[in-house]
């Protein structure tokens, strides 16, 4: 098929539409009629993906297990997940960084030079066009003035800890800062909670955000909130039954909505379709499902050690303009990292030169207890047993989010 097909379809469409308009015995109601189908047809042609495709075999033949990406949004996509902040390795030093520099409370044990390399490096995941100002105070570097530099910490703490205890799910690959900055001060991607809608009223009024179109839900009806039950806290996920209703699957229609409103912002965020990690014949069976699911099932765990560990104690670190509308720290999601990727810079290796960034280097032994005062000393991580990959669906009803309603998506659709 022609990469031109669906724009020659709506040009056909639209002739025809001019033809029957010009040669209707009621000319007004022939133009209106011709306008009309020829915006409807329009309308369609745009909602076609543009060709070629290429289709990738996920499971056996048969099964259907095929994802499909379409070449031309991969090009546009491939570009902006190229990873940057690469510099060249440099001569060691000889002594640690806290030796040869003040005030340096996560990367002390890192060698001097090797230090400037890394914070070279952060200038440019974080701040290109800003630079050390960003977090530092240019005039005394070792001023804690700047806010920012408080938080820089507690990220590359983060940094270190899902280096050194999920690579479950980050693989040799890993993260850096730049995973999900990509060159702004802010990522481009986070949730917060938002003040729930209005104007809903009888059949239509629900407390879970639906029938409003969601960009949490990729701009679907369904709960326009996925993140508070499943990324922040430990919500069941599991909703499919491994027999037919109602042999002791309870699971309502609204809990499988929110857990669907879930899977919509996984597919958006990763550019992939359910077959990526299910086999959509049988979703509860895991062992005909890819690998990927596991992987998936992993991030979740990740996503959600992270927000309630790093995100949500320093939320006083950030000032009002920075919170969401009710005051709430900005939070991760998928997106944050993949941002329209099926792996975050399309799997390229990012740690591998940074080794500072793989374990701790406070001298404390680990990622989770910095040398920081007490009062910002991070809680031992969390522990949910809410997602079972062997087991069928939980009997347990969906609590309600923290506020229920709509979520602050920043930026909008992936590129």
């Amino acid at each position: 098929m022609s990469i031109l097909a669906p724009f020659r379809l709506a040009a056909s469409l639209i002739t025809g539409a001019v033809t029957a308009a010009r040669f209707h015995p009621y000319k007004t109601v022939g133009w209106i009629t011709g306008i009309v189908v020829a915006l409807i047809a329009w309308g369609l042609a745009s909602t076609l993906q543009t060709l070629p495709m290429a289709s990738v075999q996920l499971g056996y033949r048969g099964s259907g297990m095929i994802e499909q990406y379409n070449l031309a949004a991969s090009r546009v996509n491939i570009p902006l997940n190229a990873p940057t902040g690469e510099y060249p390795a440099v001569t060691p030093a000889g002594k640690p960084a806290a030796a040869v520099y003040k005030n340096i409370q996560v990367l002390k044990t890192v060698d001097a030079n090797d230090f400037l390399r890394v914070m070279a490096a952060m200038s440019q995941w974080v701040a290109p066009q800003v630079g050390c100002a960003y977090c530092h105070s240019v005039a005394n570097m070792a001023s804690d003035a700047v806010y920012t530099k408080e938080i820089a910490r507690h990220m590359l703490l983060m940094t270190q800890y899902i280096n050194e205890n999920w690579k479950s799910h980050v693989g040799a690959a890993g993260v850096t800062c730049g995973t999900c900055h990509r060159g702004q001060g802010a990522p481009r991607f986070t949730w917060t909670f938002q003040l729930p809608p209005g104007g809903l009223h009888g059949y239509a009024a629900t407390a879970t955000g639906e029938n409003l179109p969601s960009a949490a839900a990729d701009l679907s009806s369904l709960p326009s909130d996925p993140f508070t039950p499943f990324l922040l806290n430990a919500d069941p996920i599991n909703v499919q039954g491994a027999t037919a209703l109602p042999n002791g699957n309870r699971v309502s229609i609204e809990q499988t909505n929110w857990t669907y409103s879930l899977m919509m912002h996984f597919a958006h965020s990763l550019g992939v379709g359910c077959n990526y990690c299910h086999n959509s014949r049988a979703f509860s069976i895991w062992d005909q499902g890819t690998p990927n699911r596991l992987t998936a099932w992993y991030g979740i765990e990740m996503v959600r050690d992270l927000n309630n560990n790093f995100m949500v104690p320093i939320t006083k670190i950030f000032p009002a303009s920075r919170r969401g509308p009710i005051g709430d720290v900005p939070k991760i999601n998928c997106e944050t990292c993949h941002q329209g990727a099926y792996a975050p810079y399309y799997g390229a290796h990012v740690v591998d030169t940074y080794p500072a960034l793989t374990h701790p280097t406070n001298g404390g032994g680990t990622t989770a207890q910095a040398a920081f005062p007490p009062q910002l000393a991070l809680p031992a991580p969390i522990k949910s047993s809410s997602l079972q990959p062997a087991t069928g669906p939980k009997e347990a009803s969906l609590s309600a989010p923290v506020l229920s309603g709509t979520v602050a998506q920043s930026g909008g659709a992936a590129p």
